[in-house]
């Protein structure tokens, strides 16, 4: 079949918006249905996350759980994302996508499954170590897809689109969990979130290729997503050279500080929300409360690639582009310091939800930016290591929110105050250690 080959055009980067997206349009469409089979993995992979802090306070009595409990379960899910993390990312280069995201989705299904037997906290904590270790696959995967699929101009939003599925995950889940625990009972959350892994795993081994084995994808399109500007072909590279990229580091200090603020939200703003303002677990207050946040996070994070990626257009640099978006979202986070003094409700959820939205727009471009600063075929072990040393500063975050918790019978205070300097600090060290083109190793 003879395919439409378009014209000779500009540079990517040199074209208008309008330009770009005419020829996006123009080129194929296929790159958009595996970006959204990776955004399903994201809600799905969510949804097993935030179903735990959903259930928290009926688990909590059920079980007899202190704060102390809660955060050890939530200590060694971390643990077990950071082997994951980094075993997974090397994995994914080396053995492919497709494949090894297949099995990782298949095992945290059964994971997730598996908490419906789980007895006492320590089953919960083995339950989670497992769920950890097999989800750690999901952002290596879904960045690694990005990456192969999507030219420079576009992986911004490509990245807060499938980033959006973490939202998407933590909004539906307070609105399905109390439907299934009324009906069948807390046991039947896991069972069913363990059943939607499989049922997607049926679509990703049908319709996910690589560009160059996919048999729908047009030589235009093709050509389009290699359209990656001067970038060469690096070999293939030993852990050893991926540890000397400045990208390596760059990503994964500043992912280090950044990523455990998420899992606060995610474990911890259910417990906050209901001893703050007596929710409950119920569609109409806890369920309304998290949705309305987690709408802002995923406006954020599309927002934030849109934003970085109109600068792109406009001529700025793609490395700077991320960075000034980066620097915007740590000012648009600091409000959030007021959110334990609200005086009601909806002002506690609007300082939040603006902090929520702020972070995915930050994460959308600091993974961006970890795309463009990483050669081709590092780029899920980058991310993989990057993504260890997050899930390490996770580990103490639960550690450090439990103690606090523990402490000052439950205040809140201190940690909404430290949020906002993580990220100064993250992007002081990003502005400092990324490199403005991408590295190549020898």
């Amino acid at each position: 079949m003879n395919h439409w080959v378009p014209p000779p055009v500009a540079p990517f980067h040199s074209q208008s918006v309008s330009a770009r997206i005419r020829r996006a349009f123009a080129v194929g469409r296929v790159r958009w249905g595996m970006l959204v089979l990776v955004f399903f993995a994201t809600t799905l992979n969510y949804i097993d996350r935030a179903a735990l802090g959903v259930l928290q306070p009926v688990l909590s009595q059920a079980m007899q759980w202190t704060a102390q409990d809660y955060a050890n379960i939530n200590f060694w899910f971390q643990v077990g994302y950071a082997l994951g993390y980094v075993v997974q990312g090397r994995m994914i280069d080396s053995f492919g996508v497709k494949r090894t995201f297949a099995i990782a989705v298949a095992l945290w299904s059964i994971a997730a499954a598996a908490h419906g037997v789980a007895a006492g906290a320590v089953g919960f904590m083995v339950c989670r170590f497992l769920l950890g270790l097999a989800e750690a696959a999901n952002y290596p995967s879904c960045v690694k897809t990005t990456r192969l699929w999507f030219p420079a101009g576009e992986r911004a939003m490509a990245a807060g689109i499938f980033n959006a599925g973490t939202n998407v995950g933590a909004m539906l889940t307070p609105l399905l969990v109390p439907l299934i625990l009324n009906v069948w009972g807390w046991q039947a959350v896991f069972y069913v979130v363990g059943s939607a892994g499989v049922l997607w795993l049926v679509f990703w081994l049908r319709h996910y290729y690589d560009p160059e084995a996919h048999p729908g994808a047009s030589k235009a399109e093709l050509a389009y997503i290699a359209d990656k500007g001067d970038e060469a072909p690096a070999a293939k590279l030993p852990y050893s050279k991926i540890l000397r990229l400045r990208a390596t580091w760059a990503y994964a200090l500043t992912n280090m500080l950044s990523a455990p603020v998420f899992w606060f939200y995610l474990y911890w703003l259910p417990p906050y929300l209901n001893k703050q303002f007596n929710l409950g677990i119920s569609v109409s207050k806890m369920g309304m409360s998290l949705i309305v946040i987690y709408l802002m996070a995923d406006l954020g994070s599309v927002g934030g690639g849109a934003l970085s990626s109109w600068m792109i257009g406009r001529g700025v640099p793609p490395v700077m582009a991320r960075l000034r978006s980066m620097a915007l979202c740590a000012l648009c986070i600091v409000p959030v310091v007021l959110a334990s003094s609200a005086d009601g409700l909806w002002e506690a959820v609007a300082y939040i939800a603006i902090a929520v939205g702020a972070h995915q727009a930050w994460t959308a471009n600091m993974w961006s930016l970890a795309m463009d600063m990483s050669p081709k075929n590092a780029v899920s072990s980058v991310f993989g290591f990057g993504g260890m040393v997050g899930a390490v500063g996770g580990m103490f975050m639960t550690q450090l929110v439990g103690y606090v918790l523990t402490v000052s019978n439950e205040n809140y205070s201190l940690l909404f105050t430290l949020i906002p300097c993580a990220y100064f600090v993250g992007l002081l060290w990003m502005w400092c250690m990324a490199p403005r083109q991408p590295e190549t190793v020898r």
